[in-house]
């Protein structure tokens, strides 16, 4: 059986021009990059080769890029390190409920540590509503967490419009860029962030690495604990905030993330970025065109078919469509056992008996979200890949209806 992977959300294959500039970092370039010798300092270049690749493709300094172990960790050290360096005693964070659970969990865990959270809503096109951020704010709100783009819906949040608002009221912005990053321009500049996670297996680097930008950062002390601040640059507005360590340990990464470099995975990334960066807008218009295909043939064959999200801007490689009387995972496992590889959802979600929270955000009742199958193509995407899930997508649907008492009745 020929096997199609429609899940490039969830992870990607690592790229031939990523596993060429990554191998050699294992067997040979093998030093740590914090040691002296020739090995170390061998390393070391590599290292900082990476991380100006990284900030090129960001549109910001080397200095301000920080290498973590991956999204999760970024999301982390941005929100907990901001809420837990702010020297106000009553503390107030904003974020959406849409986010990825990297951040709605760490939301969460700010609440058991007694700092208020507000989970904004969004319309039913999954985008929200600046506005709705102005009204959020309070005299004690330190932070704003927003996603550039959503991981279900594909869906692009007003970001310039929300930082614009965020330095009116000093207040720092951290931008989940994880599944915007290789898909859409990121400028951190134009953009307004102050904080901006990435990962490198959404953009066919290896999992393990990531980054968190952070704005014009340098070190400060205060009392035994290393803090960071944010700087003013240019005609910038200076947001007061501080950025607390999440883990101790040695003086990696400029004594703001510990640990030993990991400088194939930053190798790799930066390559990654790199391509990524030099490839975007053809890429993106080959993958929205595929896309688009896709929707059109399955809105036209499959009956009872609808695109979540489709009103609004969206990531090109994106496509969530929810199916009536046809429960996602069973859609899944019966594309599976055809030989195409799509999803519900988040992946460290998958198994959830609960319906996807970001369908349920843009108001479809808990039904309707447990219809829908997020569809996501990439790099290796082809046409003939893309008529053959519409196929088999059509045959999977008609196949399961008939199976569905339910369906039939409701229709």
């Amino acid at each position: 059986m020929n096997r199609f992977y429609f899940d490039y959300n969830a992870t990607t294959p690592v790229s031939g021009e990523v596993l060429e500039a990554f191998l050699p970092c294992l067997n040979e370039v093998y030093g740590n990059a914090s040691s002296i010798h020739h090995y170390g300092q061998a390393a070391k270049q590599k290292l900082e080769k990476a991380r100006s690749q990284v900030a090129h493709g960001l549109g910001c300094h080397p200095n301000e890029i920080v290498f973590v172990s991956g999204g999760t960790e970024s999301d982390n050290l941005a929100i907990l390190g901001t809420a837990r360096g702010c020297r106000k005693t009553q503390r107030h964070v904003i974020t959406t409920a849409i986010e990825h659970p990297a951040v709605l969990n760490t939301c969460q865990q700010l609440e058991r540590e007694g700092v208020a959270v507000t989970y904004l809503e969004v319309g039913g096109d999954g985008v929200v509503d600046p506005d709705g951020v102005r009204k959020a704010l309070r005299p004690e709100t330190v932070l704003i967490s927003v996603m550039h783009a959503n991981n279900e819906l594909g869906t692009v949040q007003p970001i310039v419009e929300i930082a614009r608002i965020a330095r009116e009221a000093g207040v720092c912005l951290h931008v989940d860029g994880v599944q915007a990053l290789g898909k859409i321009p990121v400028d951190v500049g134009a953009l307004g962030a102050d904080l901006y996670s990435a990962s490198g297996h959404k953009i066919y680097a290896p999992k393990g690495v990531g980054v968190l930008y952070v704005r014009g950062v340098k070190a400060v002390k205060a009392g035994t604990v290393d803090l960071f601040s944010l700087e003013k640059r240019g005609n910038r507005s200076t947001v007061p905030m501080f950025l607390a360590p999440i883990l101790y340990g040695g003086h990696g990464e400029r004594d703001r993330r510990p640990g030993t470099d990991n400088v194939a995975g930053a190798v790799a990334l930066g390559r990654a970025v790199e391509w990524a960066t030099e490839n975007l807008a053809a890429e993106a218009a080959r993958i929205s065109g595929l896309r688009d295909w896709l929707e059109g043939g399955i809105l036209e064959q499959v009956p009872g078919a609808a695109v979540n999200g489709r009103g609004a801007l969206r990531t090109p490689n994106t496509s969530n469509i929810r199916f009536d009387g046809v429960g996602g995972e069973a859609m899944v496992i019966a594309l599976d056992l055809r030989g195409f590889a799509v999803s519900t959802g988040a992946a460290c979600s998958s198994g959830a008996v609960e319906p996807s929270h970001v369908l349920t955000a843009i108001g479809l009742t808990p039904e309707q979200a447990r219809s829908g199958v997020r569809f996501s193509l990439g790099r290796y995407t082809t046409i003939e890949q893309v008529e053959a899930l519409v196929a088999a997508t059509r045959d999977a649907a008609a196949h399961l209806r008939k199976l569905s008492p339910a369906y039939h009745a409701h229709v």
